[in-house]
């Protein structure tokens, strides 16, 4: 069987949407692997929060993954093109690697110029969508709306609410590796700190763990 390199990508954000969170892309990819052939020789998990993704300094992971793929000359393996970008730029820059790319959503015949094509829709549909909201909001405003929200205590309690929901999304996502390294005999917030950046792993604000991050992260699952 030929061997595959998974990449899975989640956000904290996206975390929670059907399709998009890592047991439905790890499901989507061993079905695919499945099906063509393939057997995945190893996974890379990227978490981060979307702001400033769209650059390979940002995603460890995906390099790592694209220098396991060099190394064992074959593919890396995507359940949905969004999972690398919705930027034809950075998908461009990919291709630069020389590693070829499989998304499974697409199916296992689509070549780079139509990964390119795939991607140069999904840029133009967010501009789109971009377009039509300020449109909208320009017309509002004209009919007399007024925009924004005017209880600001609200607004300030659903933002806190939301910063919230988005560290305990995190936390899920990398509780099940801090358990990991915990097996392993790294029990102190120091070493499992040191254990997650040495895996490519970067808080939500991209920094590398502290002990204190691991402090925060582990009261939040208590």
């Amino acid at each position: 069987m030929r061997p595959l390199i998974s990449y899975l990508r989640v956000s904290t954000a996206s975390q929670g949407k059907s399709g998009l969170g890592l047991e439905g892309q790890r499901a989507a990819m061993v079905a695919f692997a499945a099906a063509n052939g393939l057997e995945i020789a190893a996974e890379f998990v990227e978490v981060e929060t979307g702001k400033g993704s769209d650059a390979l300094d940002r995603r460890p992971q995906l390099a790592a993954a694209l220098k396991a793929a060099k190394k064992l000359g074959c593919a890396v393996g995507v359940a949905k093109l969004d999972r690398l970008s919705r930027d034809v730029h950075f998908v461009s820059g990919l291709m630069a690697h020389r590693v070829p790319f499989i998304v499974a959503d697409l199916g296992a015949d689509a070549d780079p110029f139509m990964l390119h094509l795939f991607a140069a829709l999904a840029e133009k549909e967010r501009a789109m969508i971009s377009t039509r909201t300020k449109s909208a909001l320009e017309a509002a405003k004209a009919r007399g709306v007024v925009l924004g929200n005017p209880n600001l205590e609200a607004a300030r309690e659903v933002a806190n609410a939301a910063r919230a929901k988005s560290a305990d999304d995190f936390a899920a996502v990398i509780l099940p590796t801090i358990a990991e390294i915990q097996a392993t005999g790294a029990t102190t917030l120091r070493a499992i700190a040191a254990a997650l950046n040495r895996r490519g792993y970067r808080t939500p604000r991209g920094c590398e763990f502290a002990p204190m991050s691991v402090k925060y992260i582990l009261d939040r699952a208590a």
